[in-house]
Order: C-alpha cells, then sequence, then structure tokens
C-alpha cells in the first residue's frame, strides 16, 4: 500500500477496492512513516472499527522513539519491531515472523479472512515472498 489511507480503504473495501473480492489480511506489517495518513492514524482506526480490530497489526519502523513504542501499545498494536539494518538482518525477521504468525500463534476467526500464508519463499533474486493458500 502506498499510504495509511490506501490501506484503510483496502481493509474496508472502500474506494477503488469498493467492488474488490480482495481477502482480508491474516497479518499487518505497518510502518509509522507514511504519507497521508499516518502508521498511527491507520493502527488507531483499524483498532476502532469492529470488523477490523481482530486484526493483528506489528508495527515495523525505523523508530526505536520510547514514545513511540507506548503509543502504538496504548493503541492494541500486537507486537512492535525495529527494522534491522540489514537484508539478511531483514530475512532473518521475516521468516521468524512467518514461523511465530502463521505456525505458532492461533488467531480468532476474522470476517472475510478466506487466505492466509502457507510459506515464506526466496527467489532465485532473494527477494521474499508468501504464498498464499485456501484455508
Amino acid at each position: 500500500m502506498a499510504d495509511g489511507g490506501e490501506l484503510l480503504a483496502y481493509l474496508r473495501h472502500e474506494g477503488a477496492y469498493a467492488a474488490s473480492d480482495s481477502p482480508r489480511p491474516d497479518l499487518i506489517l505497518l510502518d509509522l512513516n507514511m504519507p497521508r495518513v499516518s502508521g498511527m492514524e491507520a493502527l488507531s482506526a483499524i483498532k476502532r472499527d469492529p470488523a477490523l480490530r481482530g486484526l493483528p497489526v506489528v508495527v515495523l519502523t525505523t523508530s526505536v522513539a520510547e514514545a513511540d513504542i507506548a503509543e502504538t501499545y496504548d493503541l492494541g498494536a500486537s507486537s512492535y519491531i525495529a527494522k534491522p539494518s540489514t537484508l539478511s538482518g531483514m530475512v532473518e525477521m521475516m521468516k521468524s515472523l512467518g514461523k511465530y504468525w502463521f505456525e505458532v500463534v492461533r488467531l480468532p476467526p476474522i470476517e472475510g479472512r478466506k487466505f492466509g500464508p502457507q510459506s515464506i519463499q526466496r527467489d532465485s533474486r532473494r527477494r521474499c515472498s508468501v504464498r498464499l493458500s485456501p484455508r
């Protein structure tokens, strides 16, 4: 998503996504530094919306400010992770996130949830991707 406003429109199937039958994600990785609607504003809106509040939101950002950490947890973030500074660190962190959220954690049923990550794979160009499969 390009910004927090687009994220909210996608999740709510509004605007350009109104006719979309796209599934809701099982997990949201949210950066605090987004244009138009900030990550804090998007998190607050997600947690205020009865249809979305059950979605786990992991804040994944460059900020290590204690005030940002405290505010995101107050708003209902599931986790707060500072982005690793290296590509290999990011790949390892994403593997750990995938394993934790999709193999260990039991997520509540969410209306509109049709798919979930089956596995995280790295292609020949060393990009990570998530393969979706029907539940």
